[in-house]
């Protein structure tokens, strides 16, 4: 991943407010170093979302006695980090929780009905294609090869929340349920005292 893009996010951070961010790849693995290193100095990952077809990370400042402490630690350590200094070893474990937890969060962006309607206009709009250059006839077999695809479509997804739900609450993350009825993981609060 592109040094350019931890160090554009770790100077908004110097600001002290939210910040999100984003990479040239915009792919999970890139965007889990990306929140590794923002809680690395003081910050922690709240969420994914997509705008104009990129993912962007949103972290905020975290208010704890630990993480104000690492913070501390690693700007005095790497006082430059944000303009093309050393930063912090990237630790595969850390990095791997934070890609579990934000592939969890795009894989539940959408209910499994809202996934179903995106789904269904999406594979009708695909199959316009070929009904258009080949005939209805054509188009409709198209339509209904792809519709059939949706019931294995769900279980991948179930597959792949079930893998990332499994590995978060091994590592003592939380499940919470949000107000909009979403459900995400959420790291334990740190012991007090």
């Amino acid at each position: 991943m592109g040094q350019r893009y931890i160090r554009k996010m770790l100077g908004r951070m110097s600001g002290g407010e939210p910040v999100e961010a984003t990479s040239a790849m915009g792919t999970i693995r890139a965007l889990s170093r990306l929140a590794f290193y923002a809680q690395q100095f003081g910050y922690e990952y709240t969420e994914v979302r997509q705008r104009e077809r990129k993912y962007l990370l949103r972290v905020v400042p975290d208010p704890s006695p630990q993480a104000r402490a690492r913070a501390a630690e690693n700007w005095a350590r790497y006082p430059d980090a944000a303009l093309g200094g050393a930063l912090p070893p990237l630790d595969p474990g850390a990095v791997a929780l934070f890609k579990a937890r934000i592939g969890y969060d795009l894989a539940t962006r959408f209910t499994e009905k809202q996934m179903a309607a995106i789904t269904a206009v999406g594979f009708t709009l695909l199959a316009l294609g070929p009904a258009l250059r080949f005939g209805p006839v054509i188009g409709g077999g198209v339509w209904a090869v792809l519709m059939a695809l949706v019931p294995v479509l769900y279980v991948v997804n179930r597959r792949y929340r079930a893998k990332h739900a499994a590995l978060l609450e091994a590592a003592g993350f939380l499940p919470v349920t949000e107000p909009d009825g979403r459900l995400r993981y959420v790291p334990p609060a740190p012991p007090l005292g």
